[in-house]
């Protein structure tokens, strides 16, 4: 006859074996949503840039010495509120404030920015996960690689090294405009 412990070690060892499975699975969900939100974001700039270009009253290249359309003012010179988790990172231009972006992103590069003021090199997102206290397991890790990538897409930071970041040419290394 079996034993209690061993009845109970066999259900903890199948719990523990599911759990696993689950997080493997999560984790592979994980990257394949930072991928999806990549592409729906790329998709969304195209639609606006599209839309810009084929506007009837003229938007195209021809009118880019032109004074801005209202519509278009309105869209470059707000700033908004500040931004809200899950939000969109501006494409980097001179003089705008991190502030625009949300907390996760300004972390990431309050984080760069020590490094590169130490002359400490780049950080992998293995590396920032410890520096900012998570487990670097493979969901909290990728969840750092997309939102770096989305910052070297606009311009934030720069990657010269596959998974390797540092603060992009001409980013002030303090958290506001240079």
């Amino acid at each position: 006859m079996p034993s209690v412990v061993g009845l109970l070690e066999e259900h903890e060892l199948a719990a523990r074996r599911r759990v696993d499975g689950l997080r493997e699975e999560a984790d592979r969900i994980q990257a394949e949503l930072a991928a999806a939100e990549q592409e729906w974001q790329e998709w969304v700039i195209a639609r606006r840039r599209a839309g810009t270009v084929l506007a009837p009253d003229g938007g195209g290249i021809a009118d880019e010495k032109a004074a801005p359309r209202p519509r278009d003012a309105d869209v470059r010179s707000a700033p908004g509120p500040a931004a809200k988790p899950k939000s969109q990172v501006p494409v980097w231009r001179e003089g705008l404030a991190w502030s625009v972006l949300s907390v996760d992103y300004q972390r990431i590069l309050e984080a760069l920015a020590d490094r590169h003021r130490l002359h400490q090199g780049p950080l992998t997102c293995q590396e920032l996960a410890t520096l900012f206290g998570l487990d670097a397991v493979p969901a909290k890790v990728e969840a750092l690689r997309s939102k770096a990538k989305r910052l070297v897409a606009r311009g934030w930071l720069a990657e010269r090294q596959p998974g390797r970041f540092t603060l992009a040419q001409g980013v002030p290394g303090q958290g506001g405009a240079s």
